[in-house]
């Protein structure tokens, strides 16, 4: 059994960014991208289930590239979507409270769907519990880490009550259970993983001191403050990230160069 939780942009709308916008930069990531989709495509029948956060087409773009999987959405993401077919599950939690989240379903032992209303109408969370952990696969309940310490939540919301209550319950169960908590849109998403980081709520990553901060020189690389993509001219023609027009957007999701610093 594969699992698959999400998947990314619409391979179209990649490709209709890069005929509408004809720049160097473009072209430069175009082989990669279409690279990516064929791998997606190839190992596509493979996954048998897909567990969707929320409906943003970041993380359903590409759906269609498993037809043999059930995937598993809440049931107001799935009506806004129009999704259709016998393969389209909508969670009912008919398993009752998770802990102190009210409603959850078991997808396999060990594997929960957990509903989390807020930053769309059918969000959910995902915990996969292992060996005494509980990694917990949020979706953008916080777009970042440091948003879940300050307890402050996402930008992008449905329902703003909704999505508060949800911040709340999961600030709970992490006080209570060690928990992984996996972002999708920031780096540490990925670090938390690879070092089995078990979020401290009381104890935030401290800042380094100004004297013990290394100063390198620049790399001429610039991170997105929103997905954590990392622009790097040697990947786009050799432009550098200064020299791209004021009006630049990032190809698949149209983020501007005001939400990039310097990597």
């Amino acid at each position: 059994m594969r699992f698959c939780l999400g998947t990314y942009y619409p391979s179209i709308l990649k490709k209709e960014k890069r005929k509408r916008n004809r720049t160097v930069i473009y072209k430069a990531k175009g082989r990669k991208a279409i690279d990516d989709e064929a791998v997606v495509l190839k190992t596509g029948e493979q996954v048998t289930k897909i567990l969707v956060t929320y409906k943003h087409a970041d993380h359903t773009g590409e759906l269609r590239a498993f037809p043999n999987a059930k995937i598993y959405i809440g049931a107001e993401d799935a009506d806004a979507m129009e999704l259709k077919g016998e393969n389209i599950i909508r969670p009912t939690y008919a398993n009752g409270a998770y802990y102190n989240f009210p409603c959850g379903e078991k997808i396999v032992e060990g594997v929960y769907m957990i509903e989390a209303k807020g930053n769309t109408k059918g969000n959910n969370i995902i915990i996969a519990e292992k060996d005494g952990l509980f990694f917990m696969i949020h979706g953008d309940v916080t777009y970042t880490d440091e948003a879940l310490y300050e307890n402050k939540l996402s930008i992008v919301f449905e329902d703003l009550p909704a999505a508060r209550v949800t911040l709340d319950n999961v600030r709970e169960f992490i006080k209570d259970h060690p928990t992984v908590y996996l972002s999708t849109h920031t780096p540490l998403g990925y670090e938390n993983l690879e070092n089995l980081k078990v979020v401290d709520l009381l104890n935030p990553p401290a800042s380094k001191p100004v004297g013990e901060i290394v100063y390198k020189t620049a790399t001429g690389k610039y991170v997105c403050g929103v997905y954590g993509y990392l622009y790097d001219p040697a990947e786009n023609g050799n432009v550098a990230f200064e020299d791209l027009p004021e009006d630049w957007t990032r190809p698949v999701c149209d983020v501007g160069k005001e939400n990039f610093n310097k990597a």
